[in-house]
């Protein structure tokens, strides 16, 4: 088990022993309220609607499939949508980087690159996301998406969404180190929506005065694409009961373990850390069983992979009421532009 492991286990499970770290935990907060005052008073804003995606949580909660639906929804609608990302897990000969399908993962990082090859559309990655930005306005982009930008305060944002993971929620609702959240929970007052990935029950318990308006997010099974060469094959690709050798390198490996168990498959469960880069001998397994990842693994493990090697392609779907509000928002900000910003 990793200490990163750890820690995830005693912030969502009844570990005490953390609240051992509680004056850090009011020290976080402190530092957090001073860096966004800061930030926000010189924020960079834009001349096209800028929507971020993100959490106030660590880990993974869906934010990319909620991402790659909503650039799908803009274009459908007639928009070009860009996204911009800080890279996390790659570095860039230069910035700002555009990524393309052929980008390697080692200067972009996993989810950037997932991104690009998913959607095809301009995604830029910097560890200064107004200098992303910019680079898409330079690229014809109408709006920006930020991934994982909910903290970045330096870029001025015209919508927020904050994903929730319905099945983990807050943890134990402590913020860094005591628990997983990067903002106290009182912040998802503040954004346009809240999406929770998964049932509602848990959050509404957890946060009963959450205000802001919820939609709950469905994220589904799409097909099976073969890691080396992307072909595409059915979910009834392995038979029931089919033993696999499951790798996860994501911020929630559990979820998706329990989606392979509903496919019916039979998975020996490897947990790697988030963005972890893998080296070809990690995943050579006994018994030989096919080996199974999901989109974000299969990225880096690409060059090496052998035949056996497939990735699960997931969708989220949302209420159809969600996608009117959000469409409707971005029409009402694309005829009142944003004055003194950059075109």
């Amino acid at each position: 088990m990793t200490l990163a492991s750890v820690w995830e286990n005693a912030w969502y499970g009844k570990a005490r022993w953390v609240y051992l770290f509680a004056p850090l935990a009011w020290l976080f907060r402190a530092l957090a309220r001073r860096r966004r005052s800061r930030l926000k008073s010189r924020a960079v804003a834009f001349d096209v609607p800028v929507v971020v995606v993100g959490n106030i949580s660590v880990g993974g909660t869906g934010k990319t499939p909620l991402l790659i639906a909503l650039v799908q929804r803009l274009r459908k609608a007639g928009y070009r949508p860009g996204v911009v990302s800080r890279g996390y897990g790659g570095k860039a000969p230069r910035y700002p980087l555009m990524v393309s399908a052929d980008t390697p993962v080692t200067h972009c990082g996993d989810e950037p690159l997932a991104i690009a090859r998913a959607t095809q559309c301009a995604v830029c990655v910097s560890p200064d996301r107004v200098e992303a930005a910019q680079a898409l306005r330079e690229q014809g982009c109408d709006i920006v998406l930020s991934d994982d930008g909910l903290q970045h305060y330096r870029l001025a944002r015209d919508l927020e969404i904050a994903v929730v993971d319905g099945a983990r929620a807050f943890g134990n609702g402590w913020c860094l180190p005591v628990g997983p959240l990067r903002e106290p929970v009182e912040r998802l007052n503040e954004v346009d929506w809240v999406v929770v990935n998964g049932s509602e029950d848990k959050v509404r318990q957890q946060a009963p005065t959450l205000r802001t308006v919820q939609y709950t997010m469905k994220v589904t099974p799409d097909a099976w694409h073969r890691v080396s060469d992307g072909t595409r094959a059915s979910l009834t690709h392995f038979a029931p009961q089919t033993s696999v050798h499951a790798v996860a390198g994501i911020g929630n490996p559990d979820r998706f373990f329990s989606t392979l168990k509903e496919l019916g498959l039979e998975p020996v469960h490897h947990r790697f850390a988030d963005h972890h880069h893998y080296r070809p001998g990690e995943l050579v397994f006994q018994p030989a069983f096919p080996v199974v990842m999901t989109a974000k693994d299969a990225v880096k493990c690409q060059p090496f992979a052998q035949p056996d090697w497939w990735y699960l392609s997931v969708s989220a779907t949302l209420p159809e009421a969600f996608w009117s509000e959000f469409l409707n928002r971005i029409e009402s900000l694309k005829s009142t532009p944003e004055t003194n910003s950059i075109p």
